[in-house]
């Protein structure tokens, strides 16, 4: 049986995306003129694990390419070339290129070859030219013996595990990835042993490689073969090595018959992938994995184990049950109740992750802006270990690039104007992240000039967002920002301009079931602020009926619930009634009106009102009954049904019942559309009353 190294390929390409982080962050921390060791030793490291891993599963042009990285890393490690900016940046570059390689290889798409050999190219340029120190010094870079760098070639005895191919079969591809290190002569013995009364026959491998390849990236080639293999490694003799140098074989001879060639190994793994996924379905999702800490495993077992326990316990009263037991059914269920409840908390935190590995994108980011705008912008991460879950930390990441760069692009200004306005020269960029009640809040904040209003609002009139006469509030001028086609820059560019980006943001989070505004000052910054709930998957929602009918208003979109005072309501004819709630004029929205149910309390003085809160707008939900608060499951009406204004998802209820959960903020953005100021087109603006 031949061993399928496709089973692989995903711990492969993670292990690939988390080296990559690595290199981008060391090679962002480099000081140029001055090289840290270790923090070179730790960007080669990572290369050199890609490298390992790529030769092992036969992906060849990953490989060479890694290898010229690596080359040029392991010059500045050993200090006879220095960290310069160009190199620094070629680096970078490079690393954008492999994790374009990894990511086509990864989806089975065809490489951008025109694209890595270019690349490479200029890799092997820069290492043509003259380095700062004579070329043996880089030689000891490591321990100096025989056994970590061989300056001649290597002899390797492989005795393959029962799980690998017989004779007869295709051998495995670390013979390919050792011929892509020199010249590789290659032989093997058949052997047999008896264990009881069955004979097993096996194979042994020796070849010698010449080449300067060190031993531990021979070490790697073998780390993915199993535990029962046996492997030895021996630097060859002088005399040895003389010898294969005087015989060397031909290009045909050097690599063995079993060997795939790299066009063909190039694409054979992704075929398998592609087959495999053929027999699951066309439309199979796709898998998704995630690392999850061994103290959250103990602790789901452990629930689980608790869980069996009750489940026994309450198991016998199905045989024999009378009266005298209820008080221990009663006990049993209330252990169950509080069994599931730790069993739900405990399997949503395997889904948590730290937001850093969404914040890790922008030192990157704010490097090669603040070079391409002329600016000095020094980013300040704080909060980063706060964690949320995998699916909305997938989702958040594009709209935080988007709030960035307008900060970065319409905020900070140029050193000159900064040092006019008494400001250091370098602006301050700041990412924040933290938890507040069951949401998570994320900041993102510059100390640049601020929204200048009159030059908002001016531009919002020149497009006809807003009445030439309108006397609107700073919060309705800032969020100006987010309307599609609003831009007040002068120029487009790459980076901005085009007035897109902003209303793809509240979009976004909005359909996570999230908000987002921001708050300026002039002269002294901007702070765009993101709420977004823990997880999509469960959330604490109020039940409340309407006429027969009951719906789930998610508990973080609530403010506070009222028994109507009929002393507070105003009546307008035509308009939106208005409920005077301290110091405040909340928008009464009737939900029996909105979704066409009649209604047991048409008087507004008989129901309830709930006040829900949007984009810091807030609007009464009148219902006639609050039924209670509970955890509910959320379920996609637009997997399962279609996409429906007006509600973020459906959930089962205790009896079996399906109730919508209602989408505060779009209500919200509906009641405010429909009674608008009159100053303010309301089909143009989100204004408050």
């Amino acid at each position: 049986m031949s061993m399928d190294l496709s089973e692989f390929y995903e711990v492969f390409f993670e292990e690939c995306i988390e080296g990559l982080a690595v290199m981008e962050t060391g090679l962002l921390n480099l000081d140029t003129g001055a090289a840290d060791v270790e923090e070179i030793n730790t960007i080669f490291r990572a290369a050199h694990s890609i490298k390992g891993g790529s030769a092992t599963f036969d992906f060849t042009q990953i490989a060479s390419f890694t290898h010229v990285m690596e080359t040029l890393l392991d010059e500045m490690r050993s200090g006879t070339r220095a960290v310069t900016v160009a190199a620094v940046d070629l680096l970078l570059e490079s690393v954008d290129c492999l994790r374009e390689m990894i990511d086509a290889t990864q989806a089975k798409d065809e490489i951008d070859e025109p694209r890595v050999s270019d690349l490479q190219k200029k890799l092997e340029v820069m290492l043509s030219e003259e380095a700062s120190a004579s070329a043996s010094t880089s030689t000891t870079r490591e321990t100096g013996s025989d056994e970590s760098i061989a300056t001649h070639g290597w002899e390797i005895d492989f005795v393959p595990g029962k799980t690998l191919p017989s004779p007869e079969e295709k051998q495995p591809d670390v013979f390919g990835a050792l011929s892509q290190m020199g010249a590789l002569e290659l032989s093997f013995d058949s052997a047999s042993e008896t264990a009881g009364e069955q004979e097993n026959v096996y194979q042994k491998w020796h070849a010698r490689l010449l080449t300067d390849t060190p031993k531990s990236e021979l070490e790697d080639v073998f780390a993915w073969l199993g535990d029962d293999c046996q492997v030895t490694i021996k630097a060859l003799k002088d005399t040895e090595t003389r010898a294969s140098v005087v015989e060397e074989k031909t290009p045909e001879d050097k690599v063995p018959e079993q060997k795939v060639s790299t066009t063909e190994s190039e694409k054979k793994a992704p075929e398998k992938k592609e087959k495999q996924t053929k027999r699951k379905g066309a439309n199979a999702p796709e898998r998704g994995s995630i690392r999850v800490g061994i103290d959250k495993i103990d602790d789901l077992i452990n629930l689980v184990g608790e869980l069996v326990i009750t489940q026994s316990m309450l198991g016998r009263f199905g045989e024999d049950f009378d009266m005298s037991q209820l008080e221990e059914l009663r006990d049993g269920l209330n252990q169950l109740e509080r069994n599931s409840r730790e069993l739900q908390e405990t399997a949503m935190q395997i889904r948590m992750l730290p937001i850093s590995s969404s914040f890790n994108r922008f030192p990157r980011l704010v490097r090669d802006l603040s070079s391409k705008l002329g600016k000095k912008v020094e980013l300040k991460i704080s909060g980063e270990n706060t964690e949320l879950d995998k699916t909305v930390l997938e989702k958040i990441g594009d709209p935080l690039v988007h709030l960035v760069r307008n900060s970065m692009d319409h905020g900070l200004e140029t050193p000159e104007v900064r040092r006019a306005a008494g400001k250091p020269e370098t602006g301050i960029l700041g990412l924040n992240a933290y938890h507040e009640g069951g949401s998570i809040v994320i900041e993102v904040t510059d100390d640049g000039a601020g929204l200048n209003r009159d030059r908002i609002l001016q531009k919002a009139i020149d497009q006809g967002l807003v009445e030439p006469d309108a006397v609107p509030d700073d919060d309705e001028v800032n969020n100006l920002i987010f309307k599609a086609g609003f831009s007040t820059a002068e120029t487009v560019s790459d980076v901005s301009g085009r007035g897109v980006g902003m209303d793809v943001v509240r979009r976004n989070i909005n359909d996570l079931g999230g908000q987002v505004y921001v708050t300026s000052e002039v002269g002294k910054g901007s702070t765009l602020t993101i709420r977004l709930p823990l997880t999509l998957a469960i959330i604490d929602g109020q039940l409340v009926r309407v006429g027969k009918e009951f719906y789930v208003i998610p508990m973080l979109a609530i403010d506070e619930s009222l028994q109507i005072n009929p002393a507070m309501v105003n009546r307008y004819t035509g308009k939106a009634d208005l409920y005077k709630l301290r110091d405040e004029y909340i928008p009464i929205l009737s939900l029996h009106d909105v979704f066409g149910i009649p209604s047991e309390k048409d008087d507004l003085n008989a129901g309830l009102m709930v006040v829900v809160q949007s984009d810091r707008r807030r609007v009464g939900l009148f219902v006639d009954e609050l039924q209670g608060q509970q955890q509910v499951v959320i379920k996609s009406l637009e997997k399962n049904f279609r996409k429906t204004d007006g509600f973020s998802g459906a959930t089962i209820l205790g009896d079996g019942t399906v109730a919508l959960i209602l989408d505060a903020a779009g209500l919200v953005r509906r009641h405010l559309v429909l009674h608008g100021k009159p100053q303010i087109k309301p089909n143009r603006i989100e204004a408050t009353i």
